[in-house]
């Protein structure tokens, strides 16, 4: 089931068992809840993907071969806080990636700008079963971080979004959603093929953000200390638009 397909399901009263993927090391026959990396994006969870290829890219290391495991998930009765469905911005977002992920926040306008952001764009978001949304790899990551340090305007971070086409990633986050997982298979990932492609990812998605960056500012351009200034919130219509994804 698509991302898509799920959408169309939950609008239609239905419930699907949504196929999923997870890029390890090792074979994962039973994940474990309450288990792993809590600065994750999303905090502490289990981090899926509904394309195979790129679980792959994610199971490998430059010197080790990865497995990506595949689930079926059945959704019923299950709360979902998708964050690519016109409902949130693109700041909400990235207050949860600032309330979970280790920034550097040592700059004055970046120390402020986390204050405020956290403050007035932080959704609700631990008490859902799973949660949708963007996928913070490192070059992306090095996009928000540059949006906090004042560098780059909320456009070009927007825009910055579209890069690597990295897609979106669920993440089971409480413990009915782990229990709804059932396991199916452990597909081998070559190092060979799939860590070149996650690298040629991550550097094309660079090179095409430090053209970016070289572009001069619009006089529509929004920067953080123009958030700040102008003391948006999150009903500011501006910020009325679906994730880049």
């Amino acid at each position: 089931m698509s991302l898509q397909r799920y959408n169309e399901n939950e609008e239609e009263g239905g419930v699907l068992d949504w196929t999923l993927y997870h890029g390890s090391q090792q074979t994962i026959p039973t994940p474990l809840f309450g288990v792993g990396n809590r600065f994750n994006d999303y905090g502490l969870g289990f981090y899926c993907t509904e394309s195979l290829n790129l679980a792959k890219e994610w199971a490998c290391l430059p010197d080790r071969d990865g497995v990506a495991n595949c689930y079926l998930l059945h959704m019923d009765g299950l709360s979902v806080l998708n964050l690519l469905d016109g409902r949130y911005n693109i700041l909400n977002w990235l207050s949860i990636l600032l309330e979970n992920r280790k920034f550097d926040v040592a700059a004055p306008i970046a120390a402020q700008g986390k204050k405020y952001l956290l403050k007035s764009f932080l959704p609700e978001y631990q008490s859902f079963d799973i949660i949708i949304g963007y996928r913070a790899d490192d070059s992306y990551f090095s996009f928000a971080s540059a949006f906090l340090h004042n560098t780059i305007s909320l456009r070009q971070l927007e825009r910055a979004m579209f890069l690597g086409e990295l897609g979106e990633q669920i993440v089971l986050k409480s413990e009915q959603a782990f229990a709804r997982l059932r396991f199916q298979e452990g597909i081998p990932a070559e190092r060979s093929k799939f860590f070149k492609k996650k690298m040629e990812r991550d550097s094309s998605a660079r090179a095409a953000f430090r053209a970016y960056r070289q572009e001069m500012p619009t006089e529509d351009d929004i920067f953080l200390l123009d958030i700040l200034r102008e003391g948006w919130n999150d009903d500011d219509p501006r910020l009325r638009r679906r994730l880049p994804g």
